[in-house]
């Protein structure tokens, strides 16, 4: 453990560490939110550390934003060290509109580095021999103050993330991958992200929907929305007001009065007495709406079945890819993934440079491993 956080509470303080971290040669930053608690969920704390282990926490909940410390963010020369950083980079746009370079991701370097364990606390064993502090991942993190143990873990989340880069990135320079983990990190830092859309084809991704007949799924989905209402109302994430599984329940049995529903597993008497009257609305919505074409799965609009000769090429990229993944110690998903190689089999390029250019290819694999992928595909 090392010395206690800093807290950053005003404009003020905020632009005194700016002018503390510029020049820096790097600083680790990790992002705590609400999502488990409250509903849309806020960023709450901003975590940074600067390479001699110091902590920083910067109190979303009291600055109005994060303006000091934007061209720190966005300065290429700066290494902002996170792990696992797409929700912290989310978060980060999302809440404030900040333009991010010059990221480095642990988990995307172990990745590269063929490590199957990409959990922080187990990389930091495993790299720098820090012992785990107790989780508090499911904590409420908008709570003031943070108890002791918040505070530790989440400082230890970024305290020891520079060094843990300096190891990773010793082995990804002896395996010639540094390259790799550079351009998917720039990739990560330029992630579009566009305002959180109401979720009106959630209730599809229920487990248990696809069972439901076409009226079902129009009951299952007004039920949905109705959740959906009540959650925001009551700042509360969706799954504490009712779970999936009473809205699929409810959404099977059709129940049509309070006598009926109260026979649904999952809605006791104070969820009943609360719920009831909207839960036997939106039923009655769900009937009356018109009903949905029936979906055709994951393939997109516009794309008929897929050819032989399609699948022909998809098996004969996969073989490449299980033999190559093995030779190099990496999982098979991060050599080339499956989307990828959907992709190139409907639209087989014929050279490099087209290669290249389909979206997500990256140039690292088309330098790397273009011209065996190119012969695969050709592969009658």
């Amino acid at each position: 453990m090392g010395p206690a956080p800093v807290w950053i509470r005003t404009p003020a303080e905020a632009e005194a560490l700016a002018r503390e971290l510029r020049g820096a040669p790097a600083i680790a930053l990790d992002t705590e939110a609400d999502s488990l608690h409250h509903y849309p969920e806020r960023l709450c704390l901003v975590q940074v550390a600067e390479p001699g282990g110091r902590v920083f926490f910067l109190d979303t909940l009291e600055l109005p934003d994060l303006g000091p410390i934007q061209p720190l963010l966005a300065d290429p020369t700066v290494r902002k060290v996170l792990h696992s950083g797409d929700n912290d980079v989310v978060h980060l746009k999302r809440r404030f509109a900040l333009e991010l370079a010059g990221l480095w991701d642990t988990m995307l370097a172990a990745r590269f580095l063929g490590v199957r364990e990409l959990g922080l606390e187990r990389l930091l064993q495993k790299y720098l021999d820090v012992p785990p502090v107790r989780s508090q991942q499911k904590t409420d993190w908008a709570r003031r103050p943070l108890t002791p143990a918040q505070e530790a873990y989440a400082a230890e989340d970024v305290r020891h993330l520079i060094a843990l880069r300096e190891r990773l990135l010793g082995d990804l320079r002896a395996l010639g991958r540094e390259g790799w983990l550079e351009e998917e990190c720039a990739a990560l830092a330029a992630l579009p992200v566009p305002e959180r859309a109401a979720d009106e084809d959630g209730h599809r991704r229920i487990r248990g929907a696809a069972r439901l007949s076409p009226r079902g799924l129009a009951v299952l989905q007004a039920l949905h929305l109705q959740r959906e209402a009540w959650a925001r109302a009551e700042r509360r994430p969706p799954f504490k007001v009712l779970s999936p599984e009473t809205l699929l329940a409810v959404a099977e049995r059709l129940p049509r009065d309070r006598q009926a529903l109260a026979g649904v597993p999952g809605l006791s008497p104070r969820l009943l007495e609360r719920y009831g009257p909207g839960l036997l609305a939106a039923v009655e919505r769900g009937l009356a709406a018109p009903l949905s074409p029936p979906s055709r799965g994951a393939r997109p609009p516009g794309r008929g079945p897929v050819s032989p000769a399609a699948r022909a090429r998809a098996e004969a990229v996969r073989r490449w890819r299980a033999q190559a993944a093995e030779a190099l110690g990496l999982d098979p998903g991060v050599l080339l993934p499956q989307r990828l190689i959907d992709l190139l089999a409907l639209d087989p390029p014929a050279t490099l440079d087209r290669l290249a250019a389909v979206p997500g290819f990256r140039r690292w694999r088309a330098e790397a491993f273009g011209p065996a992928i190119l012969a695969a595909l050709r592969t009658p």
